[in-house]
């Protein structure tokens, strides 16, 4: 097994996920197995109960884990699937430690963070490194480690210590660490300045660990004499130090990495087995860089939700829609929408920002409305339904967005006007939308409808089941704590809001479908989680093709897109087994 340790310096959000992905996803196009590891030294056992403003949108994975969203860049960029223990934080480490404790597993020993818990991460490491995260179930050859945070944080020291051991533990052959560090350019001189690279360098080489490539995040290209520069004085050679310059995609990071030698240089350093020979693996991941920055025709999405002020907090519901959008040849705008700005409560408080909101959901070819918890913008986002539904514009439902809909639905059609979510109003005559009989109100972490699950169609001319590729059932990621009331379905078939996706039991609501609209869609799932560059999320892509005007001939034609359209299949992408050239969906 072959370890790669990836930390940062100087700022933490320098795109270390980015980095790690890619660096992955050139090892993966050579033919290796590739597993990733995410280390958040927050005391926190998982990610579930973060304001997604805090640390941006919590993943969910298939086994209910909710983690960092990084580990959603691996899924995308490598086409993984991961389980909860590959993200690791403080929390788990100290929690499974102190278990150990109170069972006597340490036989009166003190317990201490050396070597107890340094022990504890390196055990993890070990084990989880050789799980297989491939369809074929194979063993890992590779596993990519990032340590979240800045070297030198106090939360992160147990960790750093523990790799320290670990490098000796498992041999210098089998283990190499990359410093991901911030190049400042100040904009009086425009000179870049090394000195933060430095300083980061020398913190990590006093705590034991030397890099071996350091990677620089910078605006430009880096000047072959500011290369050289932090060679003297980083201790590595100037072939080892890395430009990873602003640009224009993170499609292009990977091909970044593969110019400048990064995969040559794996090779020699651990010994990997792979042929020296010219690669051409990652030309499905250059045409997808080349058809982003020549798209020409723009397709605007209006994303209504609350935590809009940070692009973080729907990472994976933008990125469905970029693969969505370049799948169709189409530039993607995304037009943030705080749903709190569209009530009338805002027009009397201040209607600049009521007229703004409302002027750039109307000028948006579809409309989205994602999930979410809390009351706060709910009454704006039935408004941007309502709109949706009475326009006739593309509209798509994520989750808490399904709920809302049907709400808005009983509310305006049925003339249940208390219709309403018991989570917001427990007092409504008409609850549509009710709490799981397992949810447990006194605790929070943890206790939702997690994870994989399957959904049945109920009918075979649904929209989303041919967009699926006309099957019988999908399995796709759930995190909710309130559902549609069952009993209540039938009024909303008789006025044409059909209930086309239920589980498998038939109790719980999965999918919707507005019948003569064209493209008016719910689910209860974050069909975002599966979305991966060269394999949209149906949801999403359907909710593209109908802002783009494309539906309704993509259909006709058997769910098939122009050969313009497509890429090439004959390119041994990180994803070899997957094919575009016809775009007919798996079941996922």
């Amino acid at each position: 097994m072959k370890y790669i340790l990836v930390t940062g310096g100087v700022i933490s959000g320098i795109g270390k996920g980015i980095i790690s992905s890619s660096i992955g996803t050139i090892l993966k196009s050579c033919g290796l197995h590739v597993t990733a590891i995410k280390i958040d030294p927050y005391i926190n056992i998982d990610a579930g109960t973060f304001s997604p403003y805090e640390h941006g949108e919590v993943f969910v994975l298939d086994d209910g884990g909710e983690v960092d969203l990084d580990l959603g860049n691996y899924e995308r960029f490598l086409d993984i699937r991961l389980i909860r223990d590959n993200n690791i934080t403080t929390g788990k480490i100290y929690q499974a430690v102190i278990n150990k404790e109170r069972r006597g597993d340490y036989l009166g020993k003190t317990v201490q963070v050396v070597p107890h818990i340094t022990d504890a991460i390196q055990e993890w490491v070990m084990k989880q490194a050789r799980i297989s995260v491939d369809d074929d179930g194979v063993e890992p050859q590779v596993c990519v480690i990032e340590l979240g945070g800045t070297v030198g944080d106090i939360e992160s020291m147990p960790f750093i210590e523990a790799f320290r051991q670990f490098q000796f533990k498992v041999k210098r052959e089998n283990f190499c660490n990359i410093h991901v560090s911030l190049i400042p350019q100040p904009s009086p001189t425009g000179e870049q300045k090394t000195k933060p690279t430095q300083n980061s360098v020398r913190e990590l080489r006093g705590l034991g660990l030397s890099p071996d490539l350091i990677m620089c995040r910078c605006a430009t290209v880096l000047e072959t004499s500011v290369k050289e520069k932090i060679s003297m004085f980083c201790h590595v050679e100037p072939t080892q130090v890395i430009c990873v310059q602003d640009v224009s995609s993170v499609y292009r990071v990977p091909l970044l990495l593969e110019d400048q030698g990064v995969v040559d240089y794996f090779c020699q350093r651990l010994n990997l087995p792979v042929e020296m020979r010219s690669r051409k693996m990652l030309t499905k991941w250059k045409e997808m860089a080349d058809r982003s920055d020549k798209l020409l025709e723009q397709v605007s999405i209006a994303l209504v939700g609350k935590y809009t002020k940070l692009s973080d907090s729907y990472t994976s519901v933008i990125k469905a829609l970029e693969h969505s959008a370049l799948a169709i040849n189409y530039k993607l705008d995304v037009k943030y929408i705080d749903s709190a700005d569209l009530e009338t409560s805002t027009l009397k408080e201040e209607p600049v920002k009521y007229h703004e909101a409302w002027q750039k959901l109307c000028s948006a070819h579809g409309v989205l409305v994602p999930g979410g918890f809390g009351v706060r913008g709910t009454e704006g986002k039935m408004l941007a339904i309502n709109w949706a539904r009475k326009q006739n514009k593309p509209f798509l439902g994520v989750c808490l967005g399904m709920q809302l809909a049907v709400c808005e639905f009983a509310r305006n059609v049925l003339g249940w006007e208390d219709a309403n979510s018991t989570e917001f109003n427990p007092e409504s005559k008409h609850p549509v939308v009710i709490d799981m009989p397992e949810h447990n109100p006194g605790q929070l972490g943890g206790t939702m409808r997690l994870g994989r699950r399957r959904t049945i169609f109920t009918t075979r001319d649904s929209v989303l089941r041919k967009l699926y590729g006309d099957v019988e059932h999908v399995d796709e990621r759930h995190r909710h704590r309130f559902e549609v009331n069952p009993e209540l379905k039938h009024h909303f078939a008789k006025e044409g809001l059909h209930f086309v996706g239920q589980d498998v039991e038939g109790e719980r609501m999965e999918v919707i479908e507005l019948q003569d609209h064209c493209y008016f869609v719910g689910v209860q799932y974050h069909p975002e989680f599966t979305s991966r560059p060269i394999k949209p999320s149906p949801p999403y892509f359907g909710l593209l093709l109908a802002a783009a005007g494309k539906l309704q001939s993509y259909l006709a034609k058997g769910c098939r897109l122009s050969p313009r359209d497509t890429y090439s299949d004959h390119s041994g992408s990180s994803s070899p087994d997957v094919d575009i050239s016809d775009l007919k969906f798996p079941s996922l």
